[in-house]
């Protein structure tokens, strides 16, 4: 007789310097079918979403050792995101249209209502689901525009890749991703971690040989539509270059 698996609870952090407040966020979460992570500062916080990943964070804009809009900043420069709800005393509007500017999914002014916060944390949650699917790889989603690259047309909507022959080929979604990425940055090195981290997403493994297994897939696909991808080249020790107008030194 099988069993059914239960799904596994949304993970929410916390980064909250009232320890009471923290703790009655933590008893709602786990009774509505959450679990939590709470931090009272920003630096292990940080520390955390570079190691783990979290599916909302509730984030205090008065921290004692940096502001909540500092934490989010320095998650961006290490391209880390999650939806996030901030939680503050300050009702100032300014501070809101920050916040909202700044890339978080809601604000909440203390004090709140736990059933409120439950609503609106399930209603970012349910956002953030639709968002995922529809992510192709972690750079790409299937509204993005076509795009061409070395002489083929690329349909991230269809998943094609079109040759001048007008030959249609399916294209994988990690070959997708790494096509897109350099794409957006030409004439510029792009180093293996930066290209891993953008297709397979931050938490991937650097150190796995499956980068060049999907680069020989792209190589083998265009030649045998007879295309060259001389523009497309390896930079040794550090990663590739994209340079199809031939404009960056490493490109020549």
């Amino acid at each position: 007789m099988s069993t059914l698996r239960a799904e596994p609870k949304p993970l929410i952090l916390v980064v909250e310097d009232e320890p009471e407040l923290s703790r009655l966020i933590s008893i709602h979460l786990e009774e509505a079918g959450m679990q939590s992570q709470v931090y009272d500062r920003a630096a292990p916080a940080i520390r955390f979403l570079r190691k783990n990943f979290a599916n909302l964070m509730l984030l205090d804009i008065g921290l004692p050792d940096q502001t909540g809009f500092a934490l989010l900043e320095e998650l961006k420069l290490h391209d880390i995101t999650v939806p996030t709800i901030f939680l503050t005393g300050n009702d100032e509007e300014a501070s809101k249209v920050r916040a909202l500017d700044m890339g978080g999914d809601d604000y909440i002014t203390k004090p709140f209502s736990f059933p409120e916060l439950i609503a609106r944390i399930r209603a970012v949650l349910r956002r953030a689901e639709i968002s995922r699917d529809q992510n192709v790889t972690k750079n790409v989603r299937v509204s993005d525009g076509p795009f061409d690259f070395c002489g083929a047309h690329i349909s991230p909507e269809r998943l094609e890749i079109t040759f001048p022959a007008g030959t249609v080929e399916k294209i994988g979604r990690k070959e997708l991703g790494i096509l897109a990425y350099l794409n957006a940055n030409q004439a510029v090195v792009i180093t293996r971690k930066a290209l891993i981290h953008s297709v397979w997403g931050v938490h991937a493994d650097i150190r796995s040989r499956s980068l060049d297994q999907y680069v020989v897939k792209v190589r083998d696909l265009y030649k045998k539509h007879g295309l060259s991808l001389d523009a497309f080249r390896t930079v040794h020790g550090i990663g590739y270059i994209f340079d199809p107008r031939g404009i960056s030194p490493e490109g020549r």
